[in-house]
């Protein structure tokens, strides 16, 4: 919901150790990869409820993908780089209800059951709508850098990492967390099938 209007402070903050990090030879595609096994860190140390290590692990994790963006905008970015940054994201978000399922399965599992099914419902209909965009050569006006159709909604990354912050550093309320993201998520799927429903309407 706020990430257009977040994202010329993170370019500016980000330009920096962007360009450092290209004149070094970093490619965007590494940094994408190594902080999804950043990332991926932070599902044991959610089982071991080891809340503020994986705090920063999810961290690390978000400035890594903002970093392989900044990157490909010096480089030049590539079909590849998009392909890597959405799918590793979808599961990386998918991944972090399952630490907290595994640190307490009697509490927290039937949550972050319906989180990840209500993050499918929010991931596919971005993928679905994205999809059909390409096809009809669309473009989306608030980001126009984006390597595919970049539809927002009520959940974006900056909700989304703000949501992961609170439920690190909140865990007992994992359980009611959860399932307020979850609806905000299935709202945000709801809107996004009605915009697809409306952009998409005409005939072929």
């Amino acid at each position: 919901m706020i990430d257009a209007a977040l994202l010329p402070l993170q370019r500016a903050m980000l330009r920096s150790p962007a360009a450092a990090l290209a004149a070094r030879g970093v490619r965007a595609d590494q940094v994408t990869v190594t902080g999804f096994a950043i990332g991926l860190l932070a599902i044991p140390a959610l089982a071991m409820q080891a809340y503020w290590l994986a705090l920063v692990l999810i961290l690390l994790n978000r400035l890594a993908d903002g970093l392989d963006g900044a990157i490909a905008r010096i480089n030049g970015p590539t079909d590849r780089g998009a392909f890597l940054d959405i799918a590793l994201d979808f599961v990386f978000y998918a991944l972090i209800p399952v630490g907290f399922a595994l640190a307490d399965p009697a509490r927290n599992a039937l949550a972050a059951s319906v989180l990840i099914a209500a993050f499918v419902g929010s991931g596919s209909s971005f993928l679905a709508f994205a999809s059909i965009a390409a096809k009809r050569e669309m473009s989306a006006q608030s980001y126009p850098s984006k390597g595919i159709y970049y539809l927002g909604g009520l959940t974006e990354g900056a909700e989304t990492i703000l949501f992961f912050a609170a439920i690190c550093l909140f865990p007992a309320a994992f359980p009611l967390l959860a399932y307020l993201f979850a609806l905000a998520c299935t709202l945000t799927t709801l809107t996004r099938w009605l915009m697809g429903w409306r952009a998409f309407s005409d005939t072929e």
